[in-house]
């Protein structure tokens, strides 16, 4: 009965099916594990005060976010010379977030449970997030406008809020001028120096041009000093106001409110505030900036590159490998010669991608990148304009790595299309050009589009060859912007991998960049999912468009 059963094959079908539903299942957990970690870092957790005794110490007092905890052995701290009752078996210690990094030096601290007593939970404790040095714990003290205090005890809640709204309006101003209108006039000064210097070099440069240039100039230098007086206006407005606060060790630190990004007393938040609170963090997170080594803020720039970069790469490669395809399957004769490319194509698949990362340093920017700066781009040299690397090199190393993905792709859809659709077009009069471009092609779309999402399946998460290529830490000024030519393919750019590496191992702070890198991740996943699900939609529309032509 048992013989009869195998050879049935249904062992094999209840096999594969459990391999598939395990695999999903562990897909999930870790899907699951990376997005409770990473997304449940933006929910404010509330702010403890207790008393930390260490025996033969002074006590003192302690107030933070209690943010992990673990059990250690009683002979493990004995033997690090804290002081454990005999007896005693695993003991508890808790890790603190105290922030305040500026005054305290560290703003994460591992304590022993058992020296922990008076523990509470105060209202009035503020969380303050910073734009420099990370959070603040403190009590309120006071605030003052111009060294004049204008709020005292209770009423520095209500006070601090309006002014903050009027100080962060006014950051954000500043940080219009400072980004957009300046950085717009550098743009425009630079790019006149450099027709200067083209002029120079063709020996072009008369008078009357020089002339004009200078008149351009002066008009730009004007226009800048405007914007640097509005600047200094507005600084010496937001820096008006600053808290006065009072640390665990007793101490009372002053905050300009133009050095705040939110303030909450997380304490007294129900579910409403505290469900607007992890809103705002992770808007910020998604939308602005990252500051404080890349630990804190947004990641924005990294969305933006990786999302540009595929986009290049999905533009870069999808010609090359279906023109590569379409040789190898209707034009090339199927000879030995073929099947050798055949199989380089394939093995290409195979090559560490950090062998595509050295081939695109030496080949794309030394070498083509170098040859451009000297044929088109002399009057900047030897500062490198496409001698150096930039998203579009990235772009072109990717291409490079996953065009057999698309070839392969396309050569099957090529190969499933039926012979006699290519015959019955012939008979009709159609040339072969005629019936590659109005009948196959078409047809084997699909096929295409499955090589493009493959490739970026792929190309989405790589990391090594990239950081040879391009990518970089923090990157000054998106690819993309208001300054012509609008796209510069020349600039360095942000990337989500990188930025899990950076964050994961290279942080100064690791405490703080650990939930942020479970974040990044689960972000990395869903953004090529959704790169995936919208190629998955293009491919699916041509299927059902260029179904009637297959019957």
């Amino acid at each position: 009965m048992i013989r009869k059963w195998v050879k049935s094959g249904d062992p094999w079908i209840w096999l594969t099916a459990s391999a598939v539903a395990l695999s999903l299942i562990i897909v999930g957990g870790l899907l699951l594990l990376i997005a409770i970690r990473g997304m449940s870092h933006f929910w404010p957790s509330e702010v403890v005060q207790y008393t930390y005794t260490v025996p033969g110490q002074t006590a003192e007092r302690a107030f933070g976010e209690i943010v992990d905890s673990e059990l250690t052995s009683a002979e493990q701290l004995r033997a690090l010379g804290f002081e454990i009752a005999a007896g005693a078996g695993d003991v508890e210690r808790i890790l603190l977030k105290t922030g305040n990094r500026d005054a305290l030096g560290t703003d994460f601290r591992w304590q022993i449970q058992p020296y922990i007593s008076e523990l509470r939970y105060p209202s009035e404790l503020l969380t303050i997030e910073r734009r420099e040095w990370g959070n603040f714990y403190g009590l309120p003290r006071s605030l003052r406008e111009n060294g004049q205090t204008v709020a005292e005890g209770d009423a520095v809640w209500s006070e601090l809020r309006q002014r903050l709204e009027r100080a962060q309006d006014l950051y954000r101003q500043i940080r219009a001028i400072e980004k957009g209108e300046i950085g717009a006039i550098n743009y425009q000064i630079e790019d006149l120096r450099l027709q200067q210097r083209k002029l120079e070099l063709r020996q072009a440069l008369t008078d009357a041009a020089k002339a004009q240039l200078d008149g351009e100039r002066g008009e730009l230098d004007a226009e800048f000093g405007k914007l640097q007086q509005r600047l200094q206006d507005l600084y010496k407005d937001i820096g008006r106001d600053v808290l006065v606060a009072e640390i665990m060790d007793g101490r009372q630190v002053e905050i300009p409110l133009a050095k705040i990004v939110r303030v909450y007393r997380a304490n007294q938040l129900g579910v409403l505030g505290k469900t607007g609170v992890y809103l705002s963090r992770l808007r910020e997170f998604i939308f602005d900036e990252p500051r404080e080594a890349n630990t804190e803020g947004g990641i924005f720039p990294a969305i933006f590159g990786t999302v540009m970069m595929v986009l290049i790469m999905s533009v870069l490669v999808t010609p090359f490998g279906v023109i590569a395809a379409v040789y190898l399957r209707e034009y090339a004769r199927q000879n030995l010669l073929t099947r050798i490319i055949r199989i380089a194509v394939n093995n290409l698949a195979g090559v560490p991608s950090i062998v595509y990362g050295v081939f695109g340093l030496g080949f794309f920017v030394y070498f083509l990148g170098g040859s451009i700066d000297q044929l088109f781009f002399p009057e900047a040299l030897p500062a490198p304009t496409f001698g150096t690397p930039g998203i579009l090199w990235s772009s072109l190393t990717l291409a490079i790595l996953t065009v057999p993905m698309v070839i392969v792709a396309t050569e099957e859809g090529l190969a499933r299309i039926p012979r006699a659709i290519r015959e019955g077009s012939l008979a009709l009069g159609a040339t072969k050009a005629e019936t590659l471009w109005r009948t196959i092609l078409p047809m084997a779309t699909p096929a295409m589009m499955t090589g493009v999402i493959l490739a970026i399946a792929r190309a989405a998460g790589e990391v090594a060859p990239l950081m040879l290529v391009g990518v970089v830490k923090l990157a000054p000024s998106l690819p993309l912007d208001s300054n012509f030519p609008f796209l510069h393919l020349d600039r360095k750019f942000m990337h989500l991998g990188f930025h899990i590496y950076d964050v994961g191992f290279q942080s100064p702070n690791v405490e703080a960049a650990r939930p942020l890198v479970y974040a990044t991740a689960f972000l990395l996943v869903l953004v090529i999912v959704l790169l995936n699900l919208a190629a998955i939609y293009i491919r699916n529309h041509l299927r059902e468009k260029y179904r009637a032509l297959e019957h």
